[in-house]
């Protein structure tokens, strides 16, 4: 029963998220809102509704832990797992404008929650700031998409076709009926996929930190690993690259602001295990991206491959430092003397060759 539903959670999430992108992407564009103004926000957003509605309904049931377990680990899964695998696939293109601006954007934003959370919590002024910002980026980046060519118009345009005469989305009340129902699924499966979630750990004699850091998190990025695989099969690597670091923004400034405020006066509260090692983790997974994306501007399928090793690694260490296996010395061991040493290495010697290519051209 609980694994059934965990499974009817997931797909009520992302069912839901799927009726709320479409409802309110046609509401949008039958008011004239511009096709790329809709897929930088409504889009872009309702790929992390399921973050949303998870970490907030677990703040409302009283479990702490899975609110922050879940946004930190779905951003940890986004880069390493999600883009390790369309990597894997063909190596993706990263465009300028996220070396730029949206990775150091992202990386802001993890070291802000990490100040925020040196107390041990997110209070309610830490969570307001943070939404706030999310709001401030978002009409960032509205006002910056008018500069944006035609031909970047004309692709989302492409993607996000307005409702067209005789189409069953077409009318007023269908797209309101979209965005309500797909908020009503987003709500119940966010109910079941916690509730699942804290029997899975009491029954794997685990911590809720640890489920949520890698089955919940695994399982509110399925919208993330949907739109990134589909892109990068269908070519278009920019988006598979974009999707990631956009959610994993708005999940920071989205999702935990939205969770603290939701929290109250006692504040969204910091487990001590994920300020040791997970948000750690987190930020240096997001510094990582910088010298990974110069590499030729592009994400190679051996940096792939190490993103989604390395992914693995980190959960084999929760499963391990969760089970006091004895292992664990060892496995820490062999991963800070060894596996990350030669990956700097690695990538430092691929900066060269870039930036000696570029050089010479």
């Amino acid at each position: 029963m609980t694994f059934l539903m965990f499974f009817a959670g997931l797909v009520g999430l992302v069912a839901g998220a799927e009726l709320l992108v479409r409802g309110a992407s046609k509401l949008a564009l039958s008011f004239g809102i511009s096709p790329l103004v809709v897929g930088l926000t409504i889009v872009a957003f309702g790929t992390s509704a399921p973050e949303m509605a998870v970490s907030v309904g677990a703040v409302l049931g009283g479990q702490n832990d899975i609110a922050i377990g879940n946004v930190v680990g779905s951003n940890i899964f986004n880069v390493l797992f999600i883009l390790g695998i369309a990597a894997l696939i063909t190596p993706l293109v990263v465009n300028i404008q996220l070396i730029r601006q949206e990775v150091p954007i992202m990386l802001g934003a993890s070291l802000l929650l990490l100040l925020f959370s040196l107390d041990g919590r997110v209070g309610v002024v830490d969570g307001a700031i943070l939404f706030a910002l999310l709001l401030a980026y978002t009409v960032f980046l509205i006002v910056q998409s008018r500069s944006e060519t035609k031909l970047a118009n004309d692709e989302y345009a492409a993607e996000f076709k307005p409702a067209e005469k005789g189409g069953w989305d077409e009318r007023l009340p269908v797209q309101i009926g979209l965005i309500v129902i797909g908020l009503a699924f987003l709500v119940l499966g966010s109910h079941w996929l916690v509730t699942a979630a804290v029997l899975f750990a009491k029954a794997l004699g685990v911590s809720d930190v640890v489920i949520a850091l890698t089955i919940v998190a695994a399982g509110t990025s399925m919208p993330e690993v949907a739109t990134s695989v589909t892109a990068a099969i269908k070519g278009e690597r920019d988006i598979a690259v974009g999707n990631v670091v956009g959610s994993g923004t708005f999940n920071i400034l989205g999702v935990v602001g939205l969770s603290g405020i939701a929290a109250g006066t006692s504040g969204l509260i910091i487990p001590d295990s994920i300020m040791q090692l997970d948000m750690w983790v987190m930020l240096a997974v997001a510094l990582a991206c910088l010298p990974v994306f110069m590499t030729g501007r592009e994400i190679a399928r051996w940096e792939g491959g190490v993103f989604l090793l390395y992914y693995v690694a980190y959960v084999v260490y929760l499963v391990l430092l969760a089970q006091q296996n004895p292992a664990l010395g060892t496995f820490a061991f062999l991963m800070t003397s060894f596996a990350l040493p030669l990956t700097v290495i690695a990538m430092v010697v691929a900066m060269v060759r870039a930036t000696g290519k570029v050089s010479a051209t």
